[in-house]
């Protein structure tokens, strides 16, 4: 009979609390929200013994239970409501050998609490090379614990960890500390106030804002002769607990724990001075962040042409093997079509994620952030803002999510109307697409043309969040400021594990999230694409097979039809006449006459694929707001192709890919059928002036409605929301406007 145990892995930030979450789960790891709250947490499975197996939580990163921020105070929520489905069964504190005495801290709190509590010390194999030595018995039988040393990296130490979690119902229960006596007085009216509760328990529950157990504050408050204490006296409580708790780890450190200060070697300060050195800081940045854009490009190519052209491969195959039928064209320029415009930007979205997760597990993104705080106070944001504004390059909603370790409740609300600008990754399959439409091949000085274009894009969304935060900050009168702490964690090289699933999580995660959002898309636009009411629609081959009679074929159509054939005479042998010219064999002018009269058959095909498409449902919406997209320099399909991804931007791609590929036989990839997209005076659609002004367009616009959806849950009204919506859409418009005027 299987049995579950859960398990909540919870430590303080940079102790490799996800390098343990991965090592024990592996891929068997899901990604979800708290009920009620948009706090992410993850969840995976661990198989122990034979039929064991462990459920583990891993905890939002935290300091002590004195939480100071939203998700900090998930952690606390859980661990004191024995009724949650996630309250653990026991509970693993994951620590850093380096800095022992700090998470100790953290430890001995959820000890107290009376939960079964494993101290799982990480990082072991950095022992040696800190002059770091543990006297791992005497330190649990003063903690009153067991103790797992580990190494993620080497891989040392999960198998006892494992046989730890499974015997769990052996750890001892009792409390490190009687918290009582840094009041004896108060506490002793607590506890007769309410006898049948924890002590320990109690007092958390006082200083926190939580109310998700049967006592609350109202409950205490409303018993005598027990009063509540002010908000200066218990912060003064807490102090002394602080105090009392750093005295007793001290006390079990000095006979457990030493360190050879000889052997550590000092070079990481070195390092610091450069890395966040006040001008070659941003320079090392700026050419880390090319060098990421330009392989990004280098290394995908291949893997992206590979991609494009087996879906538009497999279109044709369906077409060509399943029966001729509504089911088919579903199929073929639907579903295929559809999902081929999104997992060609799979290559790309994987490295850049990759490239993210090494700058994380080697130490150097917490640089970046001390780095940025320079910049950004001057425009009005707490230091703590650069961390949703640096996490909204993979998503707006997370970075919205993560505004919550913000107090002021200004500073935060700015932050959460200004993320939106950076460039999310959602916005790449853009940025990617149009580049490589509209900005040519080249390089300069090594970088190229299209890799520096998308850094600018890069910068550009950066740029637009601290000058709209700047504006904010004037309108909004923000006066009062917070401090900025963040921890810089030791250089290390990364662990490739904690790499790999990283990728795999977050290119899994963009490619499911958007992938079902893209197949109902690309159904519904291939139905409205393949059906209409008006007779243009139902007669469009009668309609265009007649024109072609009286006025031949369209500008457009004859010179792709004279481009093939010279391409074709170009390569055949040729007679030489009496003259001295080159006239085509007789079996050459048989093969002309061939060809020629297939390439008109497909034209005229194409033709009435284009007529008909434009009389269709969805090319009569297009049509309808053709007059607002049209100074912007797009037609009718990409101003479909606009609203669409208001639910994705990375819908874009898939509606383009879907209404190119309604009525199209060609086995054509969605770049070659942009590319040929061409205006009614036959110039290109996708041209210098309307590709700058789509990318800019997508630079300043809301991103989507889900991100809508989190600024109004955060921020509790639809107010903010809206005029976030409202102004972001006016800036892209103008800005759209004024470079397609300029550029053209």
């Amino acid at each position: 009979m299987s049995k579950d145990i859960k398990v909540a892995l919870i430590g303080n930030p940079n102790t490799g609390k996800t390098s343990v979450f991965n090592t024990l789960t592996g891929l068997k790891q899901k990604v979800g929200n708290y009920p009620g709250i948009t706090v992410e947490k993850k969840i995976g499975l661990c198989k122990l013994s034979r039929g064991v197996k462990a459920h583990i939580l891993d905890l939002p990163g935290t300091y002590s239970l004195n939480t100071t921020s939203l998700d900090e105070s998930v952690a606390v929520e859980l661990l004191l409501n024995k009724n949650a489905p996630d309250f653990p069964d026991v509970a693993v504190v994951v620590s850093d050998v380096e800095n022992l005495k700090r998470n100790l801290l953290l430890f001995t709190q959820i000890k107290d609490l009376k939960i079964p509590s494993i101290l799982a010390i990480n990082m072991a194999d950095r022992m040696d090379y800190k002059g770091i030595s543990l006297d791992i018995p005497k330190m649990e039988k003063l903690l009153n614990t067991k103790i797992a040393l580990l190494s993620t990296r080497k891989n040392t130490g999960i198998e006892e960890l494992k046989t730890l979690i499974e015997k769990y119902k052996e750890l001892p229960k009792s409390e490190n500390l009687d918290i009582s006596v840094i009041d004896p007085s108060y506490f002793k009216r607590l506890k007769n106030a309410f006898p049948g509760e924890d002590l320990y328990k109690l007092w958390v529950v006082i200083t926190q804002d939580v109310n998700f157990t049967p006592l609350d504050k109202k409950d205490i408050q409303s018993q005598s002769p027990f009063e509540i204490k002010s908000g200066a006296e218990l912060k003064r409580l807490q102090h002394k607990e602080t105090i009392l708790r750093y005295q007793y780890i001290n006390g079990i450190l000095k006979e457990t724990y030493s360190v050879d200060r000889q052997a550590a070697k000092g070079w990481r300060a070195g390092l610091d001075k450069i890395l966040t050195h006040k001008i070659f800081g941003y320079l090392i940045f700026f050419v880390i962040l090319l060098t990421i854009f330009q392989a990004i490009y280098d290394w995908s190519s291949v893997p992206m042409d590979f991609i494009d052209e087996q879906f538009a491969a497999a279109s044709e195959w369906v077409k060509n093997t399943l029966p001729p039928g509504v089911f088919t064209n579903l199929i073929a320029e639907g579903v295929v079509a559809g999902i081929g415009g999104i997992v060609i930007f799979i290559p790309q979205i994987a490295f850049l994620f990759f490239f993210i997760a090494i700058l994380e597990e080697s130490g150097y993104m917490s640089r970046v952030v001390f780095l940025m705080d320079r910049l950004m106070r001057p425009f009005g944001l707490s230091g703590k803002s650069v961390v949703p504004l640096i996490s909204g390059t993979a998503c707006a909603i997370p970075a919205v999510m993560a505004t919550r370790n913000i107090e002021n409740w200004k500073e935060r609300l700015i932050t959460i109307l200004v993320v939106p600008f950076t460039t999310c990754s959602a916005r790449l399959p853009v940025y990617l697409i149009i580049i490589a439409l509209v900005i040519p091949e080249g390089r300069l000085m090594g970088l190229s043309y299209q890799a520096l274009t998308l850094m600018s894009l890069y910068l550009l969304g950066f740029a637009a969040s601290i000058l709209a935060a700047k504006v904010l900050h004037q309108i909004l009168k923000v006066r009062s400021r917070s401090f900025f702490m963040v921890e810089m964690p030791n250089y290390k090289w990364p662990l490739w594990k904690n790499v790999f699933y990283t990728v795999v999580e977050k290119t899994k995660s963009f490619v499911y999230g958007a992938g079902k959002i893209i197949l109902a898309i690309s159904i519904v636009l291939w139905f409205l694409g393949s059906n209409g009411f008006s007779d243009e629609f139902k007669n469009a081959e009668q309609i265009v097979t007649e024109r072609v009679a009286q006025e031949g074929l369209s500008p457009n159509s004859q010179a792709f039809v004279s481009n093939k054939l010279e391409e074709f005479t170009a390569t055949m042998p040729m007679n030489i006449t009496a003259d001295g010219s080159l006239t085509p064999s007789a079996a050459v002018q048989d093969s002309l006459s061939i060809l020629q009269a297939d390439l008109r058959t497909r034209v005229i095909n194409q033709e009435i694929a284009s007529y008909r498409l434009e009389h269709s449902f969805i090319g009569k919406m297009g049509k309808f707001i053709e007059p607002v997209v049209r100074p912007l320099g797009y037609d009718w399909k990409i101003g479909i192709a606009v609203l669409t991804s208001f639910a994705a931007r990375e819908v874009f791609v898939g509606t383009l890919a879907t209404i190119y590929s309604v009525g199209n036989d060609e086995e054509e990839t969605i770049k070659n059928r942009m590319s040929a997209e061409v205006k009614a005076d036959g110039q290109p659609l996708f041209n210098l002036a309307s590709g700058v002004s789509l990318m800019l367009f997508y630079a300043f616009a809301m991103q989507c409605m889900s991100t809508l959806a989190i600024v109004k849950r955060e921020t509790n009204s639809w107010k903010w929301p809206l005029l976030q919506l409202g102004f972001m859409t006016i800036i892209a418009y103008l800005t759209a406007l004024t470079a397609y005027q300029l550029l053209s």
